[in-house]
């Protein structure tokens, strides 16, 4: 693992794979950096692929003070340490961030898999709120499970293979105040010359695919795909055909359709 100190002096742990020119892949919440695995064994016969752990999980640190801000800091100091201007390809609430980042952000290319944008009516109470009150009133294990099926669309979390066993419970309390930073996001102008590709899954989460929506209406350069038979884990379940659109977006923008 290298490491890359963030402005509150938080460091923010990474690893490389791969040989090729630069892409940054950027996790969701309640994981690190490894559940990109499938994905970023694709992509490092490409790139050269810098993979870190987002802070409060895995090899990372933590600071006292948890905002949207901190995390857009942390993916700068990532992108720092990287030659050249990277490609940085984001999941879910990763994909927030970079997304938040990118007016500041020196890369070539930004691909955003469901980030966690929401758009129209906030629910009440808000998801936030309900988890917290499942872990007050219930376990971590409640709590999570509420978050992947509310939250990523998931109707049956425990029929995953992965659960529980590869999740954290412990790392409920960095959903929650991930949850809070999605819903105070306000959607801003996006007048940023990166060229952009939104990804959503079939049978993704509605409210995860209208923020997409939204966020290709705003970006002049921006093309929006959706990846047949693919969930919000697309990049788990089909990390072939998410690293041919990145691959092909990254050589040529107007090559992938609307």
């Amino acid at each position: 693992m290298e490491t890359a100190p963030s402005v509150d002096g938080t460091e923010i742990a990474y690893e490389r794979h791969g040989d090729g020119p630069p892409l940054i892949a950027l996790h969701g919440s309640a994981a690190t950096g490894e559940s990109l695995g499938p994905l970023v064994a694709q992509l490092a016969a490409e790139y050269t692929v810098v993979v870190p752990d987002r802070r409060g999980r895995g090899a990372s640190g933590d600071g006292d003070d948890y905002s949207l801000d901190r995390e857009i800091e942390d993916l700068q100091a990532v992108v720092d340490a990287v030659d050249g201007e990277p490609v940085v390809v984001a999941h879910s609430f990763g994909g927030l961030v970079a997304l938040a980042a990118a007016p500041t952000l020196d890369i070539s290319r930004l691909v955003l898999y469901e980030p966690a944008v929401t758009v129209g009516e906030s629910p009440d109470p808000p998801l936030s709120a309900e988890v917290n009150s499942v872990v007050d009133e219930g376990t971590k294990t409640d709590a999570m499970q509420l978050f992947y099926e509310a939250g990523s669309g998931i109707p049956d979390v425990t029929a995953m293979p992965w659960w529980p066993e590869q999740i954290n419970m412990d790392w409920i309390d960095t959903v929650i105040r991930e949850l809070q930073a999605v819903e105070a996001f306000e959607l801003p102008s996006l007048d940023f010359d990166i060229p952009t590709l939104l990804l959503t899954g079939e049978h993704g989460p509605d409210h995860l695919a209208e923020g997409a929506r939204a966020v290709d209406d705003a970006h002049a350069k921006s093309r929006h795909v959706t990846i047949a038979d693919a969930g919000h884990l697309g990049p788990l379940s089909k990390p072939e055909r998410m690293t041919e659109l990145v691959t092909t977006f990254d050589d040529d923008p107007a090559a992938v359709g609307q």
